[in-house]
């Protein structure tokens, strides 16, 4: 497979604080608004014009303005109520067939499972279709709205037969409606005494178990200690060599196993149940790790070194290959189903095939890269660069955005929440919290040091920070 190398043109995201920001963004008039005009005289042509939508679409446009012209099929996040943030995040309505609506000119797609909202906003208190109420239905499910236009034909209204099924379907209590969560707050509960540099940190959501690792030991805190200012660790796992340290630790998916790396030419793996201890330690033949990555089925594990990455079999605790790598991009790493991705110093982002560890694309960032994570689904990925900006870039279409924040810092995490609402970015002492794929800020808190690390409990209750000698628990608030 040949490499393919691909400049920096990005769709520039808005992060904003209100959903009242967001209706004042204006629409740009370079992704969607040239593909519809050019469809829409392709139907004028074919069917007549289009009748009006009701309501008005510009509170449904999107959040950002773009830069670079994309293609229609990219990713167009829309005006969304972040507590009913029902399918995946920056998921793309698929060109498919559409169902009309009660009247003919609200659309949803059937394989989305989007519905049309409460019955009295389908039809009014009175019963009949308000001039308005389809954006009412649009704000429950806003992705209705964002089929392409070529699925929009002008219909004769709903016959009074018709209504009058739509009047006897009764109304969907909101208790029975599932929705996707996603935190208001945070409330700081406790403090997590390690006494040196958390360079690394993994909260398990199953035990509420807090991992903190740096130079010469590990420690570990029970459920108790998140919720204290000064407790002591429950246990303190010391390191063979005392002068190495952590740099960097992954929890496996079934989170009964831990995986730590650093300053060692070891990758040392723990059983964390009944009580933690050392279950095997791999040999590396790198002096130094700087970032690790497992794979969602907790069979192989990337361990990135200067130059090179190395690819464990973790099943059966052997090393498959050294996977050599630009010498100044190989800072981090992670992996998205059959590729990884690898970036640092040298600005650059490249993703590799796992199979055929041929290397696939190459994308120009301009700036240092300082973290990658993936949302749980695998298809998006997130770039923390050194100037604070994230960059969002599908894993296999080539979609690109990028949120600017144009700060200059020297430590930038990122950290997915398992649900896929929303995710976490630190940078410096700055902790941001937001939704996806809105990009609203849910909430934002401060600390007093530089933040070194951080990691959220997969049931999505903690988010823990770790940075100079002890590590911030907060509470997320629902």
């Amino acid at each position: 497979m040949s490499e393919e190398k691909e400049e920096a043109s990005f769709s520039i995201l808005t992060i904003y604080d209100d959903p009242e920001e967001r209706g004042s963004v204006p629409e740009s008039p370079g992704i969607s608004s040239q593909h519809e005009h050019h469809t829409q005289s392709q139907l004028d042509e074919a069917c007549g014009p289009l009748q009006q939508l009701p309501g008005s679409l510009a509170q449904c446009g999107p959040v950002f303005q773009e830069v670079s012209c994309v293609s229609p099929q990219q990713w167009v996040p829309q005006a969304l109520d972040r507590s009913e943030l029902q399918v995946p995040w920056f998921s793309k309505v698929e060109s498919e067939e559409a169902e009309p609506g009660p009247s003919g000119q609200a659309w949803c797609n059937p394989r989305l499972g989007l519905g049309w909202g409460t019955r009295n906003e389908i039809l009014g208190q009175e019963g009949s279709l308000l001039p308005g109420s389809c954006d009412a239905a649009a704000a429950r499910h806003p992705l209705c709205w964002s089929l392409p236009a070529a699925q929009l034909c002008s219909s004769p209204p709903p016959s009074e037969e018709v209504r009058s099924l739509l009047r006897a379907i009764p109304p969907v209590p909101d208790e029975a409606v599932v929705r996707q969560r996603t935190p208001r707050g945070s409330w700081k509960v406790g403090k997590l005494r390690h006494g040196k540099k958390v360079y690394a940190v993994a909260v398990s959501g199953s035990t509420h178990h807090v991992y903190t690792c740096g130079h010469g030991y590990i420690r570990v805190w029970n459920e108790s200690a998140l919720h204290a200012w000064d407790q002591a660790p429950q246990a303190q796992l010391n390191l063979q060599d005392h002068q190495n340290c952590v740099l960097t630790c992954k929890l496996f998916p079934d989170e009964q196993r831990l995986i730590t790396g650093g300053l060692s030419q070891t990758l040392t793996l723990w059983d964390l149940a009944p009580t933690p201890r050392i279950r095997a330690q791999l040999a590396s033949t790198g002096p130094m790790c700087y970032s690790l990555a497992i794979s969602s089925n907790a069979q192989i594990c990337l361990a990135c070194f200067k130059g090179f990455v190395e690819i464990w079999d973790l099943q059966n605790q052997i090393l498959i290959r050294k996977h050599e790598v630009p010498i100044y991009g190989s800072r981090c790493v992670d992996i998205t189903g059959n590729k990884f991705w690898t970036g640092g110093e040298d600005t650059s982002l490249y993703s590799w095939d796992l199979r055929s560890y041929q290397r696939l694309q190459q994308h120009d960032l301009q700036h240092e890269i300082l973290s990658i994570t993936h949302d749980p689904s695998e298809e998006w990925l997130l770039v923390g660069l050194r100037m604070s900006d994230i960059i969002i870039l599908h894993t296999h279409r080539k979609e690109k955005f990028k949120a600017v924040l144009h700060k200059y810092i020297h430590h930038h995490n990122l950290k997915f929440a398992s649900c896929g609402s929303y995710f976490v970015t630190t940078q410096d002492e700055s902790i941001h919290c937001l939704a996806a794929p809105s990009l609203q800020r849910l909430f934002q808190a401060e600390e007093s040091t530089d933040i070194l690390c951080c990691d959220v409990s997969s049931d999505n209750q903690y988010l823990v920070t770790g940075s100079k000698n002890s590590a911030t628990v907060y509470q997320l608030l629902y």
